[in-house]
């Protein structure tokens, strides 16, 4: 297993004209996150220059031309363009959501690579971003498509994590979309995901209806009880805990929410709403389900306090450290298995 500072945790920087750039230095501003990681920051030497400068942020970096030449216990900069980058802090620009582009996709190269260990991702403009290469909702559907396996939001913190059936679709189209195939595939990923991820060896699972009151026996929308009950029942018959359909409107004010290890809400607003009250600059958003580990801040790109010093740097410094939790713990459970497999195989 890697030493600490070993883990070179790759950041893409997200849209330059909103708070990443200053989440991302104010992170490393303490030089004591470097005994716990190697930052390599996906930008440009002279883009992380004007920043600093201009938010007065106590950095050194070193400046790279590829994530293989990070140097271990330094700030790296990766220079991903080279030329001058007009930012204009708090505005909407699309020139500065193609650099967001860039920064994201030669992250996701090197993370492919293995040159970096893990991804942490500064918020972006989901709307400025938009191009021929990036149409998607936002950074989950990306990386669904660049990486291997299956995706799904997870919205973490130590006490309180929730999933997602459906994330950045329309609620007009969420009843439709949730069928007994798609509930199975994402509950299975976020049990999977409590396991080797978190180290739950039996995860306890709590369902949210997609009805007010889970329909009512029917009353209001019949998905609960043709959809849903038939196929958590089935998942239960198979040995998981899995509970539910909930009334979400009572689950979280109630406190039920902490008898049970993760969460599975039935569409965006559902599962957010609660978490980010709940959670809110403490929380981590966990792509969970793929082959590589990608964490983000549970916040966007604030443009309102953009270029003015006054963003909190605290839920991007929680997702470096659960970035660097999750990969190590999943280190730790893919050496168990194996070492399963391997007795396993001697005694066949």
């Amino acid at each position: 297993m890697k030493s600490a500072e070993k883990i070179k945790v790759g950041i893409s920087i997200g849209d330059l004209n909103g708070i990443g750039s200053e989440i991302v230095l104010k992170t490393f501003e303490d030089a004591r996150m470097l005994d716990f990681c190697t930052p390599v920051i996906f930008a440009s030497a002279k883009t992380i220059t004007f920043v600093k400068k201009k938010l007065n942020i106590d950095i050194n970096f070193q400046g790279v031309e590829e994530a293989s030449q990070a140097i271990v216990g330094k700030i790296n900069v990766v220079n991903v363009w080279k030329e001058n980058v007009s930012i204009n802090f708090g505005e909407e620009d699309r020139e500065i959501g193609a650099y967001a582009f860039q920064s994201l996709q030669a992250a996701t190269k090197a993370l492919k690579e293995g040159n970096i260990d893990l991804l942490v991702t500064a918020p972006i403009n989901k709307h400025s971003i938009q191009s021929e290469e990036f149409n998607f909702p936002g950074h989950t559907d990306y990386l669904a498509k660049e990486l291997e396996g299956e995706s799904l939001m997870f919205m973490i913190t130590d006490t309180l994590k929730v999933g997602l059936l459906t994330d950045h679709l329309a609620v007009k189209d969420v009843a439709q979309a949730i069928t007994p195939q798609l509930i199975e595939k994402k509950i299975k990923t976020i049990y999977k995901a409590l396991q080797q991820d978190f180290r739950i060896p039996q995860p306890k699972i709590a369902v949210l209806g997609i009805n007010p009151h889970s329909g009512d026996n029917g009353v209001i929308g019949k998905e609960d009880e043709e959809i849903m009950k038939p196929t958590l029942e089935k998942m239960r018959d198979s040995g998981k805990m899995v509970f539910g359909p909930y009334s979400a409107d009572s689950f979280f004010g109630s406190g039920n929410y902490k008898n049970f290890d993760g969460i599975v809400a039935a569409y965006h607003d559902q599962g957010l709403i609660p978490f980010k009250t709940l959670s809110f600059g403490k929380g981590v958003n966990f792509t969970a389900g793929l082959k590589k580990v990608r964490t983000s801040p549970d916040h966007g790109t604030a443009y309102e306090i953009a270029g003015k010093g006054e963003a909190d740097h605290h839920s991007f410094e929680e997702a470096v450290f659960k970035g660097i939790d999750i990969y190590r713990n999943r280190e730790e459970y893919m050496e168990l298995t194996e070492d399963v497999l391997r007795k396993q195989g001697k005694k066949i």
